[in-house]
């Protein structure tokens, strides 16, 4: 599946109410729209200028939807998924969220910190509609990219 508008990822994740994470054993299950509401709006304050990141925070768990029941291939579609909307790097973060062992770059070491650290925050994170305007705006930097190669 590829995601060619921002409309259809924020359908995707719109579905994501409701679905628990059950992968990190001896955890909680949470709830992957919220979780993924967290995980961003730690990414935003923590590198606040990195839509990019920002954006992959609240991307990263598609994957559970997508191919629910099959842990070793979500990332990987996730990323398929996202790549021509959000562009190679959001691509990149997304396929390689699901590290074992230590981050190789400071990128994916934020992702991680805000990963664990919003399974378990309890705060306020907002709604979904408030990164519509950040998805616009990472889909059009990308799609101008694209266009112009």
């Amino acid at each position: 599946m590829e995601l060619r508008s921002v409309e259809e990822l924020m359908d995707l994740l719109y579905a994501c109410r409701g679905v628990r994470d059950t992968r990190m054993p001896g955890g909680s299950p949470v709830d992957l729209h919220e979780h993924a509401l967290r995980t961003a709006a730690l990414l935003r304050r923590s590198r606040p200028a990195d839509k990019e990141l920002q954006v992959t925070g609240l991307v990263h768990p598609i994957g559970q939807l997508l191919r629910p029941g099959d842990p070793a291939t979500q990332a990987d579609h996730a990323a398929d998924a996202v790549c021509l909307l959000l562009g190679d790097r959001v691509a990149r973060l997304v396929r390689r969220h699901p590290w074992h062992g230590a981050p190789a770059d400071d990128d994916l070491a934020s992702l991680r910190h805000a990963d664990e650290e919003g399974r378990t925050a309890d705060f306020d994170a907002g709604v979904l509609e408030d990164w519509r305007t950040v998805l616009e705006l990472v889909a059009g930097r990308h799609s101008t990219l694209r266009t112009a190669d």
